[in-house]
């Protein structure tokens, strides 16, 4: 079995995992993969007698191969010990006819948690074999950020950059970055949306005089965005605890294909659903939830991939991209490997914003992948009714995914909702028909109406100080990117 990852972009491109977590992204734009992922075959039925930490060890132990038992193991025990609200990490609630995945009990209420304490536990022990430093280079559109600040802060011998569009986020997230402590982070508003930050980080992995300045100074640049293995892999593992819970609460019998309903605009978290499948996971569709935004709908429904549109501020703002990165590992795989092919369609997006694949290849992703989108409104409406039906509140993202899954034809499905509710009060509470001016004091009134409690992260951005104010030019980040590294030495 090969031990390998390789670029999408280029199968020469070979490189272990623990190289691959510390590069993140192939120095031709590629993104690694592993070539043998869908010879793995997972035991379902140890599966569902396991703890989360130990199906976390069951699944990644074949895909980090360089890593020792010992080290992973570490890696995962440090990551998921009292970290989340809930001792299950990932809780399953069942709100009407559909099974509502929890991702939002870590530390700051959003589904990249699950990811971002575990990833870098795996770069620092990556890094212990390479004698350098690293500095984590990462554009959000709202939850990645302040997840990977709070993982990496403070991390010995790693430095990290994020960069968010200004004005673009809720006020929640804003003061989730903004108020960021530790003596290794940086955080900037960028004038632009998340596609513009997004593209000039993917710009700076691959500029050679940012790279020979980091080389000198004997700094990786790496990400901490889902493009990176190591931010994407850990999410595999909440599928298949999905799966167990379904079994073990006798929903399914072991064997039944179960379907997934999942908000995305980056479409990292289905990505992880597939490399799920691949993987042995019964799954029998996967319906790709999507905003106003509506970049993938329209690419699962046509074939063609096209970013010239108009950019949407919406009530989802973690949703609202148009260049949905992860869909590149789709395509390689559903391409048979096809490294050509993808770069191909990568130079036509990046020349013309737009690419078309062939109509065989769409059919096969349409066999196992549906869609739908909802705008604003009916988002606002989604939230209303399953508040008005089921007395559950969900954030914007969540009840796209949610509202998606109620179209389904198959059952049972699994909706995965992202984050809290309190991180989205104002527009939460407008969807259920009240109003508030003020994000912090919004949270407050939502505590009324919500069953669960304001999360302690969030409950304590009232008294923290802002902390990062720099507001800065795509064309200023690659300076603050220069100055970082100085700063880290």
């Amino acid at each position: 079995m090969e031990k390998y990852y390789v670029s999408t972009r280029d199968k020469n491109r070979k490189i272990s995992p623990k190289k691959a977590i510390l590069e993140g992204i192939s120095p031709e734009g590629g993104l690694y993969v592993w070539d043998d992922l869908d010879t793995i075959s997972i035991d379902l039925e140890q599966i569902c007698k396991q703890s989360y930490q130990e199906n976390a060890f069951t699944i990644l132990r074949p895909l980090l191969m360089d890593f020792s038992d010992e080290e992973l193991k570490e890696c995962i025990e440090k990551a998921y010990t009292n970290s989340f609200s809930s001792s299950d990490i990932t809780p399953i609630r069942k709100v009407g006819d559909i099974y509502v995945l929890e991702l939002f009990h870590g530390p700051t209420s959003a589904f990249k948690d699950v990811a971002l304490t575990l990833l870098p536990q795996l770069m620092k022990t990556a890094l212990k074999s390479e004698d350098a430093k690293a500095m984590i280079l990462t554009a959000t559109s709202g939850d990645t950020g302040k997840a990977a600040l709070e993982g990496f802060k403070d991390v010995e011998d790693i430095g990290i950059c994020v960069f968010y569009p200004d004005q673009k986020v809720s006020q929640i997230q804003y003061r989730q970055m903004a108020t960021q402590k530790g003596n290794n982070v940086k955080v900037f508003a960028v004038e632009g949306n998340f596609d513009d930050a997004q593209s000039k980080v993917k710009e700076l992995f691959m500029d050679l005089d940012l790279e020979k300045e980091a080389s000198q100074k004997n700094i990786l640049l790496t990400s901490a965005n889902s493009i990176n293995i190591g931010r994407l892999v850990p999410q595999i593992v909440y599928y298949f605890e999905s799966y167990k819970y379904l079994v073990n609460h006798h929903v399914i019998q072991l064997g039944d294909k179960v379907s997934f309903s999942v908000p995305t605009g980056n479409f990292g978290d289905v990505l992880a659903g597939y490399y799920a499948y691949l993987m042995g996971l019964p799954v029998q569709r996967f319906y790709v939830a999507s905003n106003a935004n509506h970049v993938l709908t329209d690419f699962l429904q046509t074939g063609i991939y096209d970013r010239n549109r108009e950019f949407i501020q919406t009530i989802s703002p973690s949703m609202d991209i148009l260049i949905s990165s992860n869909l590149e590992r789709l395509l390689y795989y559903m391409s048979g490997k096809d490294t050509d092919f993808v770069n191909a369609c990568m130079s036509s997006l990046h020349q013309t914003g737009r690419y078309q694949i062939p109509q065989e290849l769409l059919n096969k992703i349409q066999s196992l992948f549906g869609c739908a989108y909802l705008d604003d409104e009916q988002t606002k409406q989604g939230i209303r009714e399953v508040y008005n039906k089921e007395g559950v509140v969900l954030d914007p993202h969540s009840a796209i995914g949610y509202m998606t899954a109620k179209q389904a034809e198959e059952r049972p499905v699994v909706s995965l909702a992202t984050a809290s509710p309190y991180k989205f009060s104002q527009d939460v509470l407008e969807a259920l028909g009240t109003s508030c001016q003020e994000e912090l004091s919004a949270m407050h009134s939502l505590q009324k109406i919500c069953t669960d409690p304001i999360p302690q992260g969030l409950a304590q951005l009232e008294t923290l100080p802002i902390l990062h104010k720099e507001v800065i030019s795509i064309s200023q980040m690659k300076d603050v990117v220069k100055q970082a590294m100085e700063d880290l030495l």
